[in-house]
C-alpha cells in the first residue's frame, strides 16, 4: 500500500498529504496563615521530611491536611515557595500570576508574604499525584511531584499524529477510535512483517507519512518525517511507537530496512510509547536517520520502500 505524505494543515486534516512541519510535547479555603492552630493540629498525621513517595491508601487525616494546600482558582495544589495575601490566603504561584487580587478575600496580593509555616509543613507532607483521578496511587514529596507527573503513566495520551494540528487527548483505550475517526486516511496494515512506502518524498519542506501496523494484538504506528533539523541540511526520521504503555513497548522490538541497489541499511531498537512521541528521538536521533542522498539511494521514482519488521523480546 502506497503511503502518501501527511497533512499537517488545519481540519479537515490529511495524514497522507503533503504539508509544513509544526514545530516540535482548582475549592475555596482559607489557609492557615502563621500561627494558625491548623498546622500544629495536623503535624502529627504528616510523613517525616525525606520519606520519599508511596503508594497505598490514604487516612481522612491525611486528606484533610493536603486539602489545607489546595489552590481555590485551580484546585491543584500549593507548593513551596508559598505565597499569601495580607489575610493570609493561599493561591498557587501559576493562578497568581493571572490574579489581580485575592480569590478568597478579593484583598491586595502585594506586596509578596512568604509563609514560612506552610512551606515547612509541605516539606514534611506527601501529596498525592495530579493524576491520582485516573488511577495513580503514588504519593510524593513536593519536589519529585512535577518530575514524575511529567511521565506518569496515568496522564492523558495526546493524538499521537505527527505536527500540532489536533489537540485530542484522551486515554489510551480511547486512541484507536479517536484514530479510526479523525485521521480515517490513516492506512492500517496487518502483520509482523510489512513494507511501509512513502511516496512523493522529493517534494520541498518538511514533510512527514504516517502508517499503522497491527499485530501481536497491539497497534504500532510507523511515522518517516522529512525535516531541517539542521539548517541546510534536510533528513529523513523513521521510528516506530506502540499504541500503549512504556511497560508494554519493552515487550517488543522492531527493525527497518533500506533495500535496493546492492545496498542495505537497517535499524534496530524498542518501539516507543506514544506516550514519549517523536520529538524527543529525533532531537536525539535515536531512530534510523538517513540524509536526501541516501533516500535517493533507495528510492524508485521519488517512493522510498521501508521494511518493517516487529518482534516479540524474550522474557
Amino acid at each position: 500500500s502506497a503511503n502518501k505524505p501527511c497533512s499537517k494543515q488545519p481540519p479537515p486534516q490529511t495524514q497522507h498529504a503533503p504539508s509544513p512541519a509544526a514545530p516540535p510535547a482548582a475549592a475555596t479555603i482559607s489557609a492557615a496563615g502563621p500561627g494558625s492552630s491548623a498546622v500544629p493540629a495536623a503535624a502529627a498525621v504528616i510523613s517525616g521530611p525525606g520519606a520519599g513517595g508511596g503508594a497505598g491508601p490514604v487516612s481522612p487525616q491525611h486528606h484533610e491536611l493536603t486539602s489545607l494546600f489546595e489552590c481555590p482558582v485551580c484546585f491543584d495544589y500549593v507548593l513551596p515557595p508559598i505565597l499569601q495575601c495580607q489575610a493570609g490566603h493561599l493561591v498557587c504561584n501559576q493562578c497568581r500570576q493571572k490574579l489581580s487580587c485575592c480569590p478568597t478575600c478579593r484583598g491586595a496580593l502585594t506586596p509578596s508574604i512568604r509563609n514560612l509555616a506552610m512551606e515547612k509543613v509541605a516539606s514534611a507532607v506527601l501529596f498525592p499525584c495530579k493524576y491520582a483521578t485516573t488511577g495513580c496511587s503514588l504519593t510524593l514529596h513536593h519536589t519529585e511531584k512535577p518530575e514524575h507527573e511529567d511521565i506518569c503513566e496515568y496522564r492523558p495520551y495526546s493524538c499521537p499524529c505527527p505536527g500540532a494540528s489536533c489537540k485530542w487527548q484522551g486515554s489510551l483505550e480511547a486512541v484507536m477510535s479517536h484514530l479510526m475517526h479523525a485521521h480515517k486516511s490513516i492506512t492500517t496494515l496487518q502483520g509482523e512483517d510489512i513494507v511501509f512506502l512513502a511516496t512523493d518524498i522529493n517534494l520541498p519542506g518538511a514533510v512527514d507519512w504516517v502508517m499503522m501496523q497491527s499485530c501481536f494484538g497491539h497497534h504500532f504506528m510507523l511515522v518517516l518525517e522529512k525535516q531541517e533539523k539542521y539548517e541546510g541540511h534536510q533528513q529523513f526520521f523513521a521510528i516506530v511507537l506502540l499504541i500503549g504503555t512504556r511497560k508494554q513497548a519493552e515487550n517488543f522490538a522492531y527493525r527497518l530496512e533500506l533495500n535496493g541497489n546492492r545496498r542495505r541499511l537497517t535499524w534496530e531498537a524498542t518501539p516507543r510509547s506514544i506516550h514519549d512521541g517523536v520529538a524527543a528521538a529525533i532531537m536525539n536521533s535515536d531512530c534510523l536517520v538517513f540524509d536526501t542522498a541516501i533516500a535517493h539511494l533507495f528510492a524508485d521514482n521519488g517512493n522510498l520502500g521501508i521494511n518493517v519488521t516487529i518482534s516479540t523480546c524474550c522474557p
